[in-house]
């Protein structure tokens, strides 16, 4: 399996968790709680397998990787003069974000 099909599994398993978040407030609030935990990412993935999203910690941790070092690359040769971009941040902690708004917490 290549890298930018394992992004696509990572990209749906959010997209599944995020529609289960909505739908019902104890999904969200079980998932934010891994952010409490002594090591929140295997929390959250082991939350997310457990609702019907598996994933695995480092793919989670590496999405998007590839497509923004190609984006950065692009921009002014990729130096290290090249502008942030924005929505460079990862995909798991714009996720706990995107959950901490729908439960009114920012």
């Amino acid at each position: 399996m290549s890298q930018k099909e394992d992004v696509l599994d990572v990209l749906d398993a959010l997209e599944i968790l995020r529609r289960k978040s909505q739908e019902n407030p104890d999904v969200r609030q079980k998932l934010l709680r891994t952010a409490e935990s002594r090591n929140p990412l295997q929390e959250f993935c082991r939350a997310a397998a457990g609702l019907g999203a598996p994933m695995d910690e480092m793919d989670l941790v590496f999405a998007g990787e590839e497509d923004y070092a190609a984006i950065r690359r692009s921009t002014n040769g990729g130096g290290e003069n090249s502008p942030l971009l924005e929505g460079s941040d990862d995909y798991y902690s714009m996720f706990m974000a995107e959950l901490r708004v729908m439960a009114g917490k920012e």
